[in-house]
């Protein structure tokens, strides 16, 4: 409530301006009290207007209870955060790792690793003695195949899709502005292209999803030509359709008609008169063959720019049976991202977000080695996203086969989340995930863009150092041997061994076996069902 987040601050003010009253009118003895409460004030009005520290100007004076406790925490910690009822999703220290790199502080540490290098899952990419320093950290990769007229030079790094409606107005213009600065790429979410969008000029990436935002007709199906207006403006660099997330596989999504503005309403192309539904499933579309229509049908009417899909894989059978379609038809791609069902920044069902979707390590080698077994890897490139903030977590990916990431909630920290855990209530302390205009203004996008830019360009140079490292100069020469982990039993595997590679064309030719294989030979290019279930 406002009143309960800025009484302590009218509070003081008003005892300030009445005791100076009594002060002067009735007796000076009332001007004692003055020594606390003018500091108070000053540090109250400071707090207020100050650009940098969004908790502070939504929580003016009481906002630095949390810094306090901040300080203190490691002596807290084992009470207040290691406690399963209340699991933390991201850790202090990879939280802390975004935040200085976001405000351009050294990540030194001394006394070696924290980290227990015998624990079983612990891993790392394996040096050189001639090291290398990379003569460039702005890592980019090329994203376009034969069809493609308007490939992109991406970062290998990018913002991941929150859609504005998900995010208030001012984040998405922080973001897009820190793309912009950054020179990498903001996805838009499937909430489509807003204002804040457009006003900066950053690169955008428009990803279309089950509702077809911004480019629908009144009863929520594809409508061309609006696809067609909006997917040709400079600003939009390549598609992207959703078919699912790593939050939630396999669910749609409901934004209440309280919530719907009339900007959210005018960037999605949906009524204020009732829910904006988005559902589970594509209606342009319904089968692996339709699919790969609807995908070249884009690629012409965006004028030849990168079209590809995003999803969390979940039945492997239709996935391949995409695969199939690919090669029955010469149509493909041009790029497919890899949502870990560990990934998604707001508010999702508990259960699905648990338990359903592959996590990202075992989707995108499943992807790869699909690709790689029809022959069409050098054909598309693999982006991946789900809780990739370090640089470590870059090259592993790299390593088992991506050519390029997103993160979202690293991002977000960089502009001020301190995960609240509130997303979905319009109650978010800092002023990213509401709609409460008030509650918007503790973030000052031009502030918080520029931390944008510092994260992107650190996280990047930390990629650097990590690659120089292993001799590299690029994170495309990162091979699965480059990668070590330690096993359960406490062995060390090597990456490629725990995340083999079939032979290339091998389930062209009918030489793939296990698994692969089988899922293979239930696959069909004329239905998302598989043989064996007709």
């Amino acid at each position: 409530m406002i009143w309960s987040r800025y009484t302590p601050l009218s509070s003081t003010l008003v005892l300030t301006t009445l005791f100076v009253i009594f002060g002067y009118w009735v007796d000076p003895g009332f001007y004692w009290p003055l020594i606390v409460l003018a500091p108070l004030s000053f540090v109250g009005l400071h707090d207020f207007f100050q650009p940098s520290r969004a908790i502070l100007r939504n929580y003016p004076i009481i906002g630095h209870v949390r810094f306090m406790i901040e300080a203190i925490r490691p002596e807290i910690r084992q009470y207040l955060l290691e406690d399963d009822r209340d699991p933390v999703p991201f850790s202090r220290e990879q939280r802390s790792l975004i935040y200085r790199r976001a405000k351009n502080v050294l990540d030194k540490q001394p006394f070696g690793t924290m980290r227990d290098v015998n624990a079983p899952g612990y891993g790392w990419i394996s040096h050189s003695i001639r090291p290398i320093e990379p003569g460039s950290y702005d890592f980019r990769v090329t994203i376009g195949g034969d069809r493609c007229a308007q490939p992109y030079s991406a970062s290998v790094y990018n913002i991941s899709g929150m859609s504005f409606g998900a995010l208030g107005a001012r984040a998405v213009l922080a973001l897009n502005t820190g793309a912009k600065l950054g020179s990498f790429a903001q996805n838009t979410g499937e909430g489509s292209i807003s204002t804040y969008h457009r006003k900066p000029g950053g690169d955008l990436i428009w990803q279309v999803a089950t509702g077809y935002f911004g480019c629908r007709t009144e009863d929520g199906r594809f409508d061309p030509q609006k696809f067609e207006e909006t997917a040709k403006l400079p600003q939009v660099k390549m598609i992207e359709i959703k078919l699912s997330q790593g939050a939630k596989p396999g669910s749609g999504g409901v934004l209440p008609q309280a919530k719907i503005s009339e900007e959210i309403a005018r960037a999605r192309g949906v009524p204020r008169d009732r829910d904006c539904i988005s559902p589970a499933g594509h209606s342009a579309f319904s089968t692996p063959i339709e699919f790969m229509a609807f995908i070249d049908r884009l690629r012409t009417l965006s004028g030849g720019k990168p079209v590809g899909f995003k999803l969390c894989v979940g039945h492997r059978y239709e996935f391949l049976a995409i695969i199939k379609a690919m090669v029955e038809t010469g149509t493909t791609p041009d790029f497919i991202v890899i949502d870990g069902k560990e990934g998604g920044t707001g508010a999702a069902p508990l259960e699905l977000t648990n338990h359903v979707g592959l996590p990202l390590a075992e989707g995108l080698t499943f992807v790869r080695n699909a690709l790689i077994g029809a022959n069409l890897r050098q054909k598309i490139k693999i982006g991946v996203s789900g809780k990739l903030v370090t640089a470590y977590d870059l090259a592993r990916v790299f390593a088992i086969g991506a050519d390029y990431a997103f993160s979202a909630r690293g991002f977000l920290f960089s502009i001020g989340c301190i995960q609240s855990r509130s997303c979905h209530t319009n109650h978010c302390p800092t002023g990213v995930t509401t709609q409460d205009p008030l509650r918007q203004r503790a973030l000052v996008p031009e502030e918080k863009s520029i931390r944008a830019k510092n994260f992107h360009h650190n996280t990047l140079k930390a990629l650097g150092q990590v690659l120089g490292a292993a001799g590299l100069s690029h994170p495309s020469e990162l091979r699965p041997w480059h990668l070590h982990m330690r096993h359960q039993n406490g062995d060390v595997l090597r990456g490629e061994q725990a995340y083999p590679t079939p032979e290339p064309g091998s389930l062209i030719n009918g030489t793939a076996t296990g698994f692969i294989a089988r899922e293979w030979a239930r696959a069909q290019t004329a239905s998302f069902t598989p043989l064996s279930e007709q």
